[in-house]
């Protein structure tokens, strides 16, 4: 029951970046010094996971290259003698660390991207990671859960309490507590108003599932805004196995906004040990 799969969807077109993502997926953005794509890849590492799927469209050849072999800057980087540079290019796609992409045809929805890497996934778990959100935790958040996954063996969504005006933003859970994380989840509904909203407990960008949730996403009509929601394929999988919600020790940063995009950059490059001491000093010099 190791979790060693993991689905990226990252063939949304990034609209709310315009124009930085014009010519450049959002998912390679940088947080200081790393694109938002590398934070999760690093993220479902540190869980265990080795497979790392992509489901792409159109215009993210950027983030196969960059998870892709670069021979000239390797080599310039060795003759020049910058050892610390080379490591840090290695680093990005660890030996034993195999990359996949299959293309999402059409916009159709989370549910649908998901349901594009069925065939790779085919009856193992596996793990979904949204590039938008960015997770600080430790240990990293999809690492807690691929714990409880070994004692639960079934599927959890990750989640936080959110403001109840914001339900509309989230797939929102209600259930029974099972521990001060843990909640049996009874009902899931995507993006509520608030006063039809089950609880506060908003789905954060990490799941780790069975791969039963595919045949529900793949029997369902389509969900709130005419896509194929993947809210809804776990509100069918709770028809017939368990789901548990699984409340994260960590932070989560919702880049796919520019408020939280910039809160991102502020908060990590002050935790930077390189940059951190220079830039709060920086930042205290303002006069704002």
């Amino acid at each position: 029951m190791k979790v060693s799969k993991a689905i990226f969807p990252v063939a949304g077109l990034g609209t709310r970046f315009l124009p930085a993502t014009k010519a450049q997926p959002k998912e390679m953005l940088p947080i200081v010094d790393k694109p938002l794509i590398q934070y999760a890849v690093e993220e479902a590492y540190a869980a265990g996971v080795r497979e790392m799927i992509f489901v792409t469209g159109r215009h993210k050849r950027p983030i196969e290259d960059h998870f892709d072999m670069t021979l000239e800057l390797e080599v310039a980087l060795e003759q020049a003698g910058k050892q610390e540079l080379l490591e840090v290019v290695h680093g990005v796609k660890p030996d034993d660390m195999e990359c996949i992409y299959v293309r999402q045809p059409q916009a159709l929805g989370l549910g649908h991207a998901v349901l594009c890497a069925q065939r790779l996934v085919g009856n193992d778990p596996f793990a979904v990671l949204l590039a938008d959100d960015l997770m600080v935790g430790s240990p990293p958040v999809l690492a807690q859960m691929a714990e409880q996954f070994k004692e639960w063996r079934a599927s959890i969504i990750a989640v936080q309490e959110v403001p109840a005006e914001h339900t509309r933003r989230y797939g929102i859970v209600a259930g029974k507590p099972v521990d001060d994380r843990m909640v049996d989840v009874q009902r899931i509904v995507e993006k509520p108003a608030p006063e039809a909203a089950p609880s506060n407990l908003g789905v954060a960008g990490r799941y780790i599932l069975t791969p039963g949730v595919f045949h529900e996403i793949a029997n369902q009509p389509r969900g709130v805004g005419g896509e194929i929601q993947l809210t809804d394929g776990i509100a069918g999988l709770l028809r017939r196995e368990k789901v548990f919600a699984y409340r994260y020790e960590g932070e989560r940063y919702d880049c796919g906004s520019k408020e939280g995009f910039l809160q991102a950059n502020v908060e990590l490059a002050l935790a930077h040990p390189q940059l951190g001491a220079g830039f709060r000093d920086y930042l205290k010099s303002l006069k704002l």
